[in-house]
């Protein structure tokens, strides 16, 4: 790891993908451990992750995993990071990208299957939302989801000065509402409840402690209409109506835009339709 003046830790840490370090594969030696490779250690760091979260997760505890010493695992990656780092493009690959140069379908529902596939990813593993900012993301598969996106919002038409707060506005979204829906279903796994189970246990306590607060008044509609819902339908409800007004605002600022240039032109609707 590079160092910062002084002999400190740079923080901003070299990424697994750059610098030299080799991308997949065997390890940086000749005389490696038998058996093991870097692909095999992904794939057992991502079993981990998924079984027991990041916080337990060491380079000891890998080791056990693979039956080797934590030595052995540090002839194929330098840090815990670089681990990490992997495991978090090798994840990324789940998701079932578009093809953003099939002209027949529209932007539009490229951006609801892009959307899709990233609420899923979050939700599926947990450990992925805290490391979605921690690293740069360089990784294939990453800079595969990365061109769909951005191709994808190009198609809409947006000029370029407006495309990155377009992705922002979609793809931050959808990953606090991932990130919240992920926690609220480990909540529920910890309890050993299902989510509607756990569902009715906190609104039942909620509505008996709160009663007499202000909350439960303005939120009696918004409970009404949940009438027999699950909470996985109530999840998919909210998500695709977030998701439609994201999509609706950029078809207004569009529209925005295109006033802005007819304007620029000195053209007025009259002009426009010939009258």
């Amino acid at each position: 790891m590079a160092k910062a003046a002084g002999g400190t830790k740079n923080p901003a840490r070299i990424s697994v993908w750059l610098q030299g370090k080799a991308p997949r594969g065997g390890g940086r030696k000749g005389d490696q451990p038998s058996g093991l490779d870097r692909d095999r250690i992904t794939e057992a760091s991502l079993r981990l992750l998924d079984a027991e979260g990041l916080a337990k997760f060491s380079m000891r505890r890998l080791a056990a995993e693979l039956n080797v010493t934590a030595m052995s695992v540090y002839w194929y990656v330098d840090t815990k990071d670089d681990l990490l780092e992997l495991a978090l493009d090798a994840v990324c690959g789940e998701m079932r990208l578009p093809d953003t140069e099939a002209a027949d379908v529209s932007w539009r529902d490229q951006l609801r299957a892009l959307a899709d596939e990233y609420r899923a990813l979050l939700i599926r593993h947990p450990w992925v939302s805290p490391l979605v900012g921690r690293f740069l993301n360089i990784g294939p598969n990453w800079l595969a989801f990365a061109v769909a996106v951005q191709q994808t919002v190009r198609r809409t038409g947006l000029p370029p000065h407006t495309q990155n707060g377009a992705i922002s506005a979609v793809f931050q979204f959808v990953y606090g509402f991932g990130t919240i829906e992920s926690h609220y279903a480990a909540r529920c796994a910890e309890a050993g409840m299902t989510q509607d189970e756990y569902y009715r246990e906190a609104t039942g306590t909620v509505e008996d402690e709160l009663s007499s607060h202000g909350i439960m008044e303005s939120a009696k509609e918004l409970l009404a209409v949940r009438g027999d819902a699950t909470v996985e339908e109530l999840w998919q409800r909210d998500f695709t109506v977030a998701l439609d007004l994201m999509i609706a605002g950029i078809e207004s600022l569009l529209e925005q835009e295109k006033r802005g240039e007819r304007a620029g032109r000195g053209e007025t609707p009259d002009a426009r339709q010939g009258l």
